[in-house]
């Protein structure tokens, strides 16, 4: 390490020191995930958390990944205080990360183990596209379980685009950059805790009522359905705890454009109670 002299000395007595800090931390968190179990809110299962707890440990909440979709609202129990029933509103198989392809292209790094190594690693297989050789699906070989990227498109079209930092391509898809813009920490109840990054529970909550009404056009009723059960649960909650940011995402989304207003409009139309609570904001 070089010659014995007080400026090495203090750096390794700081090493030590956070070395220390450290264990007192991992032993604090794995506290507070037992708490949280005992309580009875919901773990992953293995398969999801051990990807979870891999993707973390590359480094791609880090540098901006986000969980989107059901796996993310499920982690809605410890941000607002909920119980969620495992019911058709919570369950699922798949996971959903969403990344800004500009931000993917400025951080000017990468995540620090290949994903497609840790996709291997998980017995994940690519899904090929029709139309790209890009690949932005990947499956489980032994189950039905898929992980897809996501990217919020700017342009008319919802292409395949490819995000540098994680190493994958993405789905591009409109509206994703509203519910993707200021993502917050969640932790995933997997072994001593995974720290991620998750949307906003009112961003969630009004994207979903866009979700279920542009899901027309592939007529997935099912996930339509679900999407705004989930809509309809977290505007119930928020209105009562968080009717400021709830009415401010509201807002926001409609000041957005006719087609925003659209589709939330045609959500709330089979949705009173929901198109009264954000009506009364």
């Amino acid at each position: 390490m070089g010659e014995d002299r007080p400026e090495l000395a203090r750096l390794i007595a700081d090493r030590q020191a956070l070395t220390e800090q450290r264990a007192t931390r991992d032993a604090h968190r794995s506290r507070l995930i037992r708490i949280l179990r005992s309580e009875g809110f919901q773990s992953p299962d293995r398969a999801t958390g051990g990807l979870l707890a891999a993707f973390a440990k590359a480094g791609a909440f880090r540098l901006g990944a986000t969980i989107v979709g059901t796996q993310a609202f499920k982690l809605y129990e410890g941000e607002l205080g909920l119980r969620l029933a495992f019911d058709e509103m919570s369950q699922t198989g798949d996971l959903d990360i969403a990344q800004f392809e500009r931000l993917s292209l400025a951080l000017d790094d990468q995540v620090e183990t290949s994903l497609s190594q840790t996709f291997r690693d998980f017995e994940f297989a690519p899904v090929p596209a029709l139309f790209s050789r890009s690949v932005w699906r990947w499956q489980q070989t032994a189950s039905d379980t898929m992980v897809e990227f996501l990217t919020p498109s700017f342009r008319a079209e919802e292409d395949i685009r490819e995000l540098p930092a994680l190493g994958v391509a993405a789905q591009s898809l409109h509206h994703l950059n509203y519910l993707i813009a200021q993502p917050i920490k969640a932790a995933v109840l997997y072994r001593s805790g995974v720290l991620v990054q998750i949307p906003r529970p009112e961003a969630y909550a009004i994207h979903k009522l866009i979700v279920a009404d542009r899901r027309k056009a592939t007529g997935d009723q099912l996930k339509s359905h679900k999407d705004r059960l989930q809509a309809a649960f977290l505007i119930r909650a928020l209105a009562e705890d968080r009717p400021d940011d709830l009415r401010e995402a509201y807002q926001d989304a409609l000041s957005r454009g006719p087609k925003w207003g659209e589709h939330i409009a045609a959500s709330l139309k089979r949705m009173p109670e929901s198109a009264s609570l954000l009506a009364a904001l």
